[in-house]
């Protein structure tokens, strides 16, 4: 899967987001991840066609049963589904 890195001070270890390119949740995720340099990595799943789209949900579906954006994983221990600002910040340890 090609992820895109977004480089950042703040890194907690591995964040991943999958997201929606028309989602404004997912874009308000991505503003607080950057506002606090944040070092994560992303996926629009919208934009993504055929065995792509299909390895990216599979991806999805290993963390909550739920096809829902945005989704975040950090470290491969907590998963945030949807977006919720005070999780976020206590997951990132913001």
């Amino acid at each position: 899967m090609d992820m895109t890195q977004v480089a950042g001070s703040h890194n907690v270890g591995q964040v991943t987001l999958f997201a929606l390119s028309t989602c404004g949740w997912c874009r308000k995720t991505r503003q607080l991840l950057e506002a606090n340099n944040v070092q994560y990595e992303y996926i629009y799943v919208d934009l993504l066609q055929g065995a792509g789209r299909e390895e990216a949900l599979r991806e999805m579906a290993k963390w909550t049963d739920r096809q829902a954006f945005p989704t975040v994983i950090i470290n491969g221990s907590t998963v945030i589904v949807g977006y919720d600002e005070d999780k976020l910040k206590k997951g990132l340890q913001l």
